[in-house]
């Protein structure tokens, strides 16, 4: 029987022995480096599956040009630059990995917060410019009995309404999907115009879809605290960049706290960089060495299970079930 062909358009780690190990007997890998459709297409054009990081946004025009292609499996949890009606159609199925990096985003997010709030890094640069003050930072509010606005609450915001909690802030979400109380978490559900006049810090956790995209706008900014900050550990487009630098100018906002920015990377110089009420981390919020190893393990797993016919575990397009090209 002749393996089938699994072609990885992207990856971040040193070693593909995870890879390697886990589709074993069953099929061949063709690791690459692309960014963008047009440079794998050519060796995916008979793939049986796909793995993919970063590498899209992969399109309807793309699915047609990968006719033999079963599965597409991203290695993270979102799958914005995935065309996922146009996989669906395809008989393609896609997955991703929602559970590999839920603790170290919260801890991140919670990270970026406390950082913003005790002006940390921008204590830090001062010190290292040599100078050894603290008025300049002023002023610092007690983060204990602060509000903390959650948009979103799913897995990763829950995690973060606990450890927020645990410093003795209030939380409120707002999310569409969850009924006040549904979950053990702490929190109170409220519609988003009361979060974003009543939150001392808002975290975004929303997924990116149409409706997300640009919610952080002048429109919401405006409707924030002068003292509020935004923490986003989510996807850089829910944010409107230049919303966001005219709100910072304006001072409606106090500051900002972004692992993740649109564009990403950000270009320099940018209108975000150089300000000392913002921090910007280089979409790290993910990392660590044991989430590094649920992440290399799932995408692989899936594909695994797709092409020995079993249906696989973390399907985002639930509605190709029974007529997919892996008959399954």
């Amino acid at each position: 029987m002749a393996l089938a062909k699994v072609v990885l358009t992207d990856y971040v780690w040193e070693s593909l022995d995870v890879e390697k190990k886990t589709l074993a007997g069953l099929a061949e890998l063709t690791p690459l480096q692309t960014k963008k459709p047009e440079e794998f297409l050519a060796q995916a054009a008979d793939c049986d599956a796909l793995l993919n990081t970063y590498a899209g946004p992969i399109t309807a025009a793309d699915m047609a040009k990968m006719p033999k292609c079963k599965i597409i499996a991203r290695y993270g949890i979102g799958v914005d630059t995935i065309d996922l009606e146009a996989a669906t159609a395809a008989g393609i199925i896609v997955t991703n990995n929602p559970t590999y990096c839920i603790e170290e985003v919260a801890e991140h997010t919670m990270a970026l917060l406390l950082s913003a709030a005790r002006k940390i890094t921008f204590y830090d640069r001062a010190v290292r410019a040599g100078t050894w003050a603290v008025p300049p930072g002023k002023p610092i509010q007690r983060l204990a009995g602060s509000t903390l606005g959650l948009v979103g609450f799913g897995n990763i915001a829950r995690q973060v309404a606990a450890r927020a909690a645990a410093f003795g802030m209030k939380v409120l979400y707002a999310d569409p999907f969850v009924k006040d109380g549904q979950f053990k978490e702490p929190g109170s559900k409220v519609g988003l115009p009361e979060l974003y006049a009543k939150a001392d810090f808002i975290s975004l956790h929303p997924p990116l879809t149409p409706q997300t995209r640009g919610m952080i706008n002048d429109e919401s900014l405006g409707q924030m605290k002068p003292n509020a900050m935004i923490v986003n550990c989510s996807r850089g487009p829910v944010i409107n960049t230049d919303a966001l630098v005219r709100a910072l100018d304006a001072k409606k906002i106090a500051g900002a706290a972004l692992d993740t920015t649109d564009p990403e990377p950000l270009p320099n110089p940018h209108a975000l960089r150089g300000r000392e009420n913002v921090i910007i981390n280089p979409h790290a919020a993910w990392y660590s060495e044991q989430a590094m190893v649920g992440l290399q393990a799932g995408a692989p797993g899936e594909v695994r299970r797709v092409l020995s016919g079993e249906w696989p575990i973390n399907v985002v397009n639930k509605a190709v079930k029974g007529k997919s090209r892996a008959g399954l």
